[in-house]
């Protein structure tokens, strides 16, 4: 695929901001979203700099205007749709299920599970017109198991992954293909605070498979496999990319 458009939400930080930067060096045209306008700004001079064309348009998932907004944008600027990256998402506050509140669901659904099926429906109606496209959805080693005091984030994460399947069988026939990530632990803000402090994130690393949590680096280049020409017959997969963590090893620790 030479010079594809690309579409991350997301953007600013961690995953969204690394996958950014590999599509700017392979000289992809972007358009990277998050809810801070200047530290959107900023992005686009660092992606620039690399040689990409990029524009940075402020949207929140969480709003369907807002995202029909944003892909309307993407498709004014360059034409068409090739690559969406579904990155926008919160960990939300962990605690026991006897603690759940409507407030704390809506706070991690809206963004993980509403935003997720926001992107997808406007994307589709972009990808579905050309006869192509693919969609990358980012979930979580949470959307395949459990973890004490996590039930909302690790719900909105399974749901995720259930999305991505079923869109998968919408699009198969349209030319759309439809998959998604499930990170393990990568060292990103959202695990520095999940890990709480260099005590327990030691304690973390030490039990991890390779005794390291991955970087976002690694997980942009997933994505960008499953984006590119190279997955053409990959749909509806959710890749774990978890270093080894779901492969048996040991209990992580309470945090």
């Amino acid at each position: 695929m030479s010079d594809p458009v690309v579409l991350i939400t997301g953007a600013l930080t961690g995953i969204g901001r690394a996958t950014a930067v590999a599509y700017a060096r392979q000289g992809a045209n972007l358009v990277v979203s998050g809810r801070h306008t200047d530290a959107g700004e900023q992005l686009v001079r660092e992606l620039t700099d690399l040689g990409a064309t990029t524009e940075f348009v402020r949207a929140d998932v969480r709003f369907d205007a807002e995202v029909k907004e944003l892909v309307d944008r993407a498709v004014t600027r360059f034409g068409r749709l090739d690559v969406a990256v579904n990155n926008a998402g919160t960990e939300g506050t962990n605690s026991p299920v006897t603690e759940v509140t409507d407030e704390r669901y809506q706070a991690t659904f809206d963004t993980n599970v509403k935003g997720t099926l926001f992107c997808l429906k406007h994307q589709f109606r972009v990808m579905r017109e050309q006869g192509s496209g693919s969609i990358v959805n980012v979930s979580s080693c949470f959307g395949l198991m459990g973890y004490p005091e996590t039930a909302l984030y690790a719900g909105s994460k399974h749901a995720v992954a259930g999305i991505t399947k079923a869109a998968a069988l919408e699009g198969a026939t349209l030319g759309v293909r439809v998959n998604a990530v499930a990170p393990g632990f990568i060292r990103t803000a959202m695990y520095e605070r999940f890990t709480g402090d260099d005590t327990a994130r030691t304690a973390f690393d030490a039990v991890l498979p390779m005794h390291r949590p991955g970087t976002p680096d690694e997980i942009a280049e997933a994505i960008r496999f499953l984006g590119s020409d190279g997955a053409s017959y990959v749909t509806g997969h959710i890749l774990l990319i978890d270093g080894g963590l779901m492969a048996g090893g040991p209990l992580l620790p309470s945090t």
